[in-house]
């Protein structure tokens, strides 16, 4: 019997929770693509057993119901008709789903989009800036006036020097800019001819383009004030995105034999007055706000503990190396440094809430990251365990703020301070007046967010727990930490490695229905010869099944493959899988994802083959299964 098309949409419509909680609606060549405004309202059972309906999964903020070829697009039309929405393309739809993401999500991603590629740069210098510092400040060593100093200072600060211009190559990818303009922009903005942006204090020339016509007491029309953004990410991430959008503006409207000369010419000279002259100066003014709230704060207990809280967000925003007027200040008028105890704290919980990340995680990538970066934070080098780590999982930077507190707190009623600046962590002990004191306020900052992170960070967000029960644990354990396959999967957007070692199987003989006809993409089946699943290219991870026993990864050209492990296994609830990544979280080619246990999947009574598929193989023309 044919498919009632019209039968099938109702269904569906009635039961995602009506036309209004559908926010955008498109079909690829199997599946309908919904984005939903409220999960709670979806009966994904009812859903399940819709007459036309082979299955569906969610996947990047999308529910994907699959339908079948030359049936999905009869199904939408139908959809449309019963909803009265207009027809969306994959890329509106994915657009959508990005924007059903929380605000602070929204505004947060960026910055680790940024920021994750260049880590491997800021970590090293970080580690070798609170090494090369603490070195310098021993006494009696001589290491400041050694040619060693000089040369090791010239290395490691490298990387913070022109952080700039990393952050803006890396914006510029993100945003989808030419990169090599937005490493212009990044020069621009910490160019020889400004005054260096760490020495503001002492003052700065101002160039007026357009005379001095005054419309703020003070700010003229076309003001620039001739001053570099050193250390700075927040202007440099916002200045490369207007640039993105200025250069894509002139792609699409320059006639295309002049593009090549006009283009770059006029994005680099727009991004630069608006930078200077808009994006700087209300930073500038951001600048002397926080530098103002800060001195008032911290001449008191619970200022200091709001500052102890605060301080890595200004870190964030790049304000963090305008406190040494503070300090300065403090020195010369009473001779202590009482605000490095409360940078100190701060510092040192994002140390802690760090650590706590790098020691609970299962995926080996974080773990990576997460440990060389908190060591970095512990001298006293914050940057890679924020933005690295920290802000990436959200969680862990909240309980570092928390930690930041109480440690603060603790410091203000102590009576601590410092005898010079520049240091904080582990090297502070150089300067600070109480030592024994000090290493109580290290230990309740980083203890305290290091506990809390350890409470609030989830691996894997549908589990309560962290760690896989006794009874459900896999028996086996990879017998390398890295396998490469041969490449199953080609198309144009690149290659599928074999994410297991087995015997390949042609999907037709796949002993499940809906994988053997193609249904949800092309692709194969593996015997697997040991309970490991690496992944098969360089991407993300778009999914991981609530029952653990499927993952999926993006990939470059969108690529997005499903590792189904076993046939039916969603019924066995868990039990025997063990994720080794979270959703959101990237891998390498190689690196191990997912372990399982043979031995459970038999004795359940399921196959225990690995079906590989590439979802979208419809959205590539040449898709080869080797």
């Amino acid at each position: 019997m044919a498919l009632d098309y019209r039968k099938c949409a109702q269904e569906i419509v009635d039961h995602i929770g009506g036309r209004d909680n559908v926010a955008q609606a498109a079909h690829c060549a199997t599946r309908l693509r919904l984005v939903i405004k409220d999960n709670s309202k979806v009966d994904k059972t009812y859903l399940d057993n819709v007459e036309g309906v082979k299955g569906m999964f969610e996947s990047n903020g999308q529910l994907q119901l699959i339908i079948g070829t030359g049936t999905v697009n009869k199904v939408y039309e139908e959809f449309l008709d019963i909803t009265g929405m207009t027809a969306a393309t994959k890329d509106e739809v994915k657009a959508a789903a990005a924007a059903r993401q929380p605000l602070w999500k929204r505004l947060l991603k960026p910055i680790g989009d940024v920021f994750v590629p260049i880590l491997p740069a800021i970590v090293a210098s970080g580690l070798m800036m609170g090494l090369v510092e603490a070195l310098a400040k021993i006494p009696g060593l001589g290491f400041a006036e050694s040619d060693w100093f000089a040369f090791l200072d010239m290395v490691a600060n490298t990387a913070f020097a022109y952080l700039p211009v990393i952050v803006a190559v890396s914006a510029a990818r993100v945003f989808g800019g030419n990169i090599f303009l937005g490493a212009v922009i990044g020069l621009l903005m910490i160019h020889s001819a400004l005054t260096n942006g760490w020495n503001a204090a002492n003052g700065y020339d101002v160039w007026y383009l357009f005379g001095r016509l005054q419309i703020l007491p003070d700010y003229a029309l076309g003001q620039i004030n001739q001053l570099g953004y050193q250390g700075h990410v927040i202007p440099v991430i916002l200045s490369v995105f207007c640039m993105s959008k200025i250069e894509k503006w002139f792609h699409d409207h320059v006639p295309e034999m002049l593009d090549l000369f006009i283009t770059p010419l006029c994005t680099v000279m727009l991004t630069a007055l608006l930078t200077f002259m808009i994006i700087g100066p209300i930073f500038s003014g951001l600048e002397t706000v926080v530098l103002n709230a800060a001195e008032l704060l911290v001449h008191n207990p619970l200022g200091a503990m709001v500052m102890g809280a605060i301080y890595p967000v200004t870190v964030v925003m790049g304000l963090h190396h305008m406190y040494n007027v503070i300090e300065a200040g403090m020195l010369a008028s009473v001779g202590l440094n009482t605000w490095m105890p409360i940078a100190s704290a701060a510092n040192f919980a994002q140390f802690g809430a760090c650590l706590a990340v790098g020691i609970k995680t299962r995926n080996q990538k974080t773990r990576s990251i997460a440990v060389p970066s908190a060591l970095s934070a512990s001298l006293g080098i914050t940057e890679p365990a924020i933005f690295g780590v920290n802000m990436r999982f959200y969680k862990p930077f909240v309980a570092g703020m928390a930690g930041g507190a109480l440690g603060a707190l603790f410091g203000a009623f102590m009576g601590l301070g410092a005898t010079a600046y520049g240091v904080t962590g582990i090297p502070g002990y150089l300067t600070i007046n109480r030592p024994l004191l000090y290493t109580i306020l290290l230990a309740i900052s980083g203890g305290a967010a290091f506990a809390a992170a350890w409470f609030l960070f989830r691996e894997d967000g549908a589990a309560a727990s962290t760690s896989v029960p006794a009874a459900s644990a896999p028996a086996e354990t990879p017998k390398e930490e890295r396998f490469i396959g041969e490449a199953v999967i080609r198309c144009e957007a690149g290659t599928v490695a074999a994410p297991v070692k087995g015997q390949r199987v042609k999907q037709e003989d796949i002993p499940d229905e809906t994988f053997a006809q193609g249904i949800l993409g092309a692709g194969l089946g593996i015997r697997p010869e040991e309970g490991v699943v690496y992944a098969p290219y360089d991407g993300t991870i778009s999914s991981v099944a609530e029952s653990k026993h499927a993952i999926g990864i993006s990939g470059n050209g969108d690529m997005e493959l499903l590792i189904h492990v076993g046939i039916d296994t969603v019924a066995m609830n868990g039990d025997g899988f063990e994720p080794l990544v979270s959703e959101g979280d990237s891998v390498k080619l190689g690196q191990p994802v997912l372990r399982f246990s043979r031995e459970k999947i038999r004795a359940a009574g399921h196959p225990d083959l690995v079906v590989v598929l590439l979802t979208n193989s419809d959205d590539y023309s040449n898709v080869e299964v080797c």
